[in-house]
């Protein structure tokens, strides 16, 4: 067997029998890396390695969490939500309440494409907006798992289509190692190229909101309500916003999200908004409510670091394809799957595509594949387990905001609902669109 699809399958049914995930992903990379003939201590090894390249990105979740709990202290929140619910006030009528939740739905969602493209702060919006408004969302008997896919949505379609923000570097990830492999293609390409996987993701989310539309209830639960005691001025308006302003800018300037979510906090403490004697309980509040991801963040590097030490994930592509014998609809749908269990086990499309474009690409090329056909087998070969890995922070986000009162499991609630809606979508679309359209 496969060092990556054992090291995968163990850290998957780990998952799925409720073991912690980061001990999931521990456990799933030292039984791939001595599976795939790595020694004990080499496979130590080279998951120490690994560790560190999720540190910078866990340290930025940090940060940002700081953030996002430092807005939420000067009342902005609560502004928000008040604005949420002039728009969707009810009598309590069936037709007004159906237009209230999908306000709402529409709300998030648009929040979470923003967040992607227009100002790049990925997940650092969900703890923010999110707990705040679960009790509107009890109160219409929403089910979670439906809010978990329509934010795994946003977090996952707009940078996999739209090439602003987050889909900017996706882009340029795929466009650069695909030229690195051999095959120099145009940027302009990678929008066309996607438009049809994107379709499915749009009905995986349409099928998500029919299947999900069922009341489900909750406990109403006492979630911080220190905000509630902030009276929101204009000042603190006008500060809030500049200091967000701040942090995208300085984000984009300095290509880091550390110094951005740092760059932000200190402008709220600067222009009074906040106090400075609040600041050590405020970071400490937002490092512990994103301290879960972070741990994710870096084991799942760690992971990574160890099948690729095994080197089993070029010859899971070259074995996989000699079996097929040249048949090509079946040689795409492999790949396909193949950088779908490469994207659940690392929990990073970002980081999927550098590993299967040296070995998709000539392999495409000997397929007989447009330019247009490997652009999209690539993009959407990297994004297939995104939506639905343990791993991903497009999973670990939603939960880390759904799960704050306890009442929303990470794999059952989050993984399980988007790896079905999105994945199977994505593995359906992408297969049509390189066979048959591209």
């Amino acid at each position: 067997m496969n060092a990556v699809i054992i090291a995968v399958v163990v850290m998957l049914v780990l998952s799925l029998l409720r073991v912690n995930v980061v001990l999931s992903l521990v456990i799933g990379g030292v039984i791939g890396g001595l599976t795939g003939g790595l020694s004990i201590t080499e496979t130590i090894a080279a998951f120490n390695d690994g560790l560190g390249g999720g540190a910078q990105v866990a340290l930025s979740y940090g940060l940002l969490g700081g953030f996002a709990v430092a807005i939420s202290k000067t009342g902005i929140p609560e502004l928000l939500i008040k604005g949420v619910l002039k728009i969707v006030r009810t009598k309590g009528d069936s037709e007004n309440k159906a237009l209230a939740k999908a306000v709402i739905f529409f709300f998030i969602l648009l929040m979470a494409i923003f967040s992607q493209n227009l100002i790049p702060i990925h997940i650092a919006f969900i703890p923010l907006l999110i707990p705040p408004i679960l009790k509107i969302l009890n109160h219409f008997e929403v089910d979670r798992r439906l809010i978990a896919c329509i934010l795994t949505f946003g977090l996952v379609m707009p940078y996999m289509f739209l090439p602003y923000g987050f889909g900017a570097i996706y882009r340029d990830i795929v466009a650069t190692q695909i030229g690195l492999s051999g095959l120099e293609i145009a940027g302009s390409d990678f929008t066309k190229a996607m438009a049809i996987p994107a379709l499915g993701m749009i009905f995986g989310l349409g099928l998500a909101i029919f299947l999900y539309r069922k009341p489900r209830k909750y406990t109403q639960k006492d979630i911080k309500q220190e905000a509630n005691q902030v009276i929101v001025s204009k000042k603190n308006i006008l500060f809030t916003i500049l200091s967000l302003i701040g942090a995208v800018v300085i984000q984009i300037y300095t290509d880091s999200m550390i110094i951005g979510a740092l760059s932000g906090i200190l402008i709220l403490y600067i222009t009074g908004a906040l106090k400075w004697k609040e600041a050590d309980v405020i970071l400490s509040d937002g490092m512990r409510m994103m301290a879960f991801v972070g741990f994710v963040i870096i084991s799942a590097n760690g992971f990574s670091s160890v099948i690729n030490a095994t080197g089993d994930v070029e010859s899971l592509v070259e074995e996989t394809l000699s079996i097929l014998n040249g048949n090509v609809s079946l040689a795409v749908l492999l790949m396909l799957i193949i950088g779908l269990i490469i994207t659940m086990g690392i929990g990073s499309s970002f980081a999927t595509i550098p590993i299967i474009a040296a070995i998709f690409v000539p392999l495409s090329l000997e397929l007989g594949l447009s330019t247009l056909a490997i652009i999209c087998l690539i993009g959407t070969a990297g994004a297939l387990g995104d939506a639905g890995s343990p791993a991903s922070d497009s999973t670990l986000g939603p939960t880390a905001g759904l799960n704050v009162d306890g009442q929303h499991n990470h794999i059952w609630d989050t993984c399980v609902p988007t790896f079905i809606f999105y994945n199977i979508p994505l593995v359906i679309f992408g297969w049509i669109a390189v066979m048959f359209v591209l």
